[in-house]
């Protein structure tokens, strides 16, 4: 007869999520998982494979919960480009807050730590900026049918530069007390749109 798990499969991976969100991949070991998830390391091994694959799993966790926010937000009805300031500043307030500077995006966090070497981090990460660029995109283009976004900008063009300052606000902002220069580079960078 199989034995049942004896603890929530959902709990611990988003135990897993926020310990690798705070630490990095490199700085969890198993041990820690251990700790923080509470379950033996065979059945760490038994339900999500081992430290990577339970890493990619978190992080594919993490990628599932920003978008449907992301996406309401870009999609609601009405003006699309205030809600494209919106979310631009958004992540420019993320990025100067306390738990920011702490944390910063799980995404940036992989991007900078695992990118450069690891193929199936890098894909996972290229998915979520790929998801992001398009609702920028989509909205701008909106925002021009609208009238809101004069003819001669270009809304793929404009979706990328956003998507880099975006990513750039979340890693400048995990060394920086400075809020004025996220501010400031916000700033600067939405006027392109006007």
């Amino acid at each position: 007869m199989a034995r049942t798990k004896e603890f929530d499969p959902d709990a611990a991976l988003q135990s897993a999520l926020e310990l690798f969100w705070r630490r990095g991949y490199e700085a969890t070991s198993m041990a820690d998982l251990v700790e923080a998830l509470g379950i033996g390391r065979a059945s760490i091994y038994a339900t999500f494979g081992n430290k990577h694959e339970l890493y990619l799993k978190a992080l594919e966790r993490y990628a599932g919960s920003q978008n449907p926010r992301l996406l309401a937000e870009l999609s609601q009805p009405g003006p699309a480009l205030s809600a494209v300031r919106a979310v631009v500043r958004r992540f420019g307030d993320e990025a100067a807050s306390a738990e920011g500077r702490l944390n910063g995006c799980f995404i940036t966090n992989t991007a900078a730590e695992l990118g450069p070497h690891d193929a199936s981090a890098a894909r996972r990460v290229e998915r979520s900026w790929e998801y992001v660029e398009t609702l920028l995109h989509s909205a701008l283009v909106r925002a021009q049918a609208q009238g809101e976004l004069p003819e001669d900008r270009d809304p793929l063009a404009l979706a990328r530069m956003l998507l880099t300052l975006m990513q750039g606000l979340r890693v400048i902002g995990k060394a920086s007390q400075d809020g004025a220069r996220l501010r400031d580079a916000t700033e600067q960078a939405l006027r392109l749109l006007d």
